[in-house]
């Protein structure tokens, strides 16, 4: 038998790891249908009521990632008025980290997604990639950190977009 699971996921920030972790829960499950109501950004109080309201019409679990106290507050109360859990799953990291290091998080919505020369690696290795797929440019390949070889039709162009997104000269 199915069960129907609204998942309410809340982020101040892209909420790509939110989603990220979600996906990983409900890998753990089977038979659950899940209806998933997605809020990125979530930054103002006006933008937070107007999502409670939909959780009220669609009660379920709600998984968030807000830094600001203030916002955090008022969707756990909310949350608890309506008899619904409302759950931070970075926090236990954060407290542990805060304990092991002596200090205290900053409360910074989205930092993990900074433009650091990691960043700007993975787009470069990107560009090489799309420059030189399909054999093009093969003077250069000497550049490359990987070079993928094999039949027409062995999905050789999305593995080299995937590991260039990875970082990978391919």
């Amino acid at each position: 038998m199915t069960t129907r699971l609204h998942l309410h996921l809340l982020s101040d920030s892209t909420g790509e790891t939110l989603e990220n972790i979600a996906k990983a829960a409900l890998a753990q499950f089977d038979d659950v249908e899940t209806v998933r109501h997605f809020w990125p950004m979530v930054r103002t109080e006006m933008h937070l009521d107007r999502i409670l309201a939909e959780i009220a019409q669609n009660p379920g679990l709600v998984v968030y990632t807000l830094v600001n106290p203030a916002m955090r507050r008022t969707l756990e109360t909310r949350c608890a008025g309506l008899g619904l859990p409302a759950v931070a799953p970075l926090d236990p990291v954060n407290d542990a980290l805060s304990a092991m290091l002596g200090q205290q998080a900053k409360a910074r919505p989205g930092r993990q997604h900074v433009l650091d020369a990691a960043y700007f690696a993975r787009v470069d290795a990107i560009q090489w990639t799309i420059a030189h797929d399909d054999g093009i440019a093969h003077e250069e390949w000497e550049e490359a950190d990987i070079v993928l070889a094999g039949v027409s039709r062995s999905s050789k162009t999305p593995t080299s977009i995937y590991l260039a997104n990875r970082g990978f000269k391919t």
